[in-house]
């Protein structure tokens, strides 16, 4: 499906997206290669904001299953969020694309905090935008987060990218007979609770009608050849532009 429609785009990574082959961290290379795949994004166009994960430092919500207090552990994360937005800054920076990470939790000695309209602007002027430490709230993910600022900054669409190609009924990792959708409705991730997003995320999408497409970040090239409606994703929409 073409997506010559979509402007302004926000882009959410996992934070094992940085891991590269690795079990834990952030892999500089690999961190490099990602960077790359934003800069051709940039240079064709696009604008750019993007929300990284940070399950490849610490998952608050793994570390409450153990016994950690849920607040801290969910801020926790959201520090993790932090250093992995500061590492794909650099990258990006490296290459030559201006950015600015703005984070939810006040830190400035590190970088802004996060003032929407001051974000706007800096999109206005081409750079490229992280935001950092989700809500800034303990309980929410940062797909929830991805999916308010995406609302906030009047994005076109939330690109998600994963380690698969898409959404399928089944892991495909785990069930070879899995079949993936081109395209979905809001409604049937919800009602089906197809492990797109979380369902906050997924809600607050569906509200705002901005289409999440989901795609294979680890595939060298693909966020270009996604946004030129060519490679491999599944796009979620509401109902009337889904056959879901």
């Amino acid at each position: 499906m073409p997506r010559s429609g979509f402007k302004r785009i926000l882009l959410k990574l996992s934070g094992e997206a940085l891991m590269g082959s690795g079990q834990y961290g952030i892999d500089p290379a690999e961190t490099a290669r990602i960077a790359g795949e934003v800069k051709s994004a940039h240079d064709a166009g696009y604008e750019l904001c993007l929300v990284v994960g940070g399950g490849n430092i610490f998952r608050g919500l793994a570390a409450a299953a153990k016994g950690f207090d849920r607040g801290s552990a969910d801020y926790m994360g959201m520090l993790a969020t932090v250093m992995n937005a500061l590492a794909v800054q650099n990258a990006l920076e490296n290459i030559g694309i201006e950015t600015r990470v703005q984070s939810a939790i006040p830190m400035p000695s590190v970088c802004e905090p996060y003032i929407r309209r001051r974000a706007e602007r800096h999109i206005e002027k081409g750079r490229v935008v992280i935001f950092a430490a989700g809500t800034g709230n303990p309980f929410f993910t940062t797909d929830t987060g991805a999916a308010l600022r995406a609302a906030e900054m009047n994005c076109d669409a939330l690109f998600k990218g994963t380690s698969v190609d898409g959404v399928y009924d089944a892991d495909p990792k785990l069930v070879p007979t899995a079949k993936r959708y081109e395209t979905l409705s809001f409604s049937k991730v919800l009602a089906d609770n197809l492990k797109v997003m979380d369902a906050s995320a997924v809600s607050m999408c569906r509200d705002n009608d901005i289409p999440i497409v989901v795609f294979n970040i680890r595939e060298a090239g693909t966020l270009a050849a996604v946004l030129n409606g060519e490679g491999t994703s599944t796009i979620v929409t509401n109902e009337d532009m889904a056959n879901g």
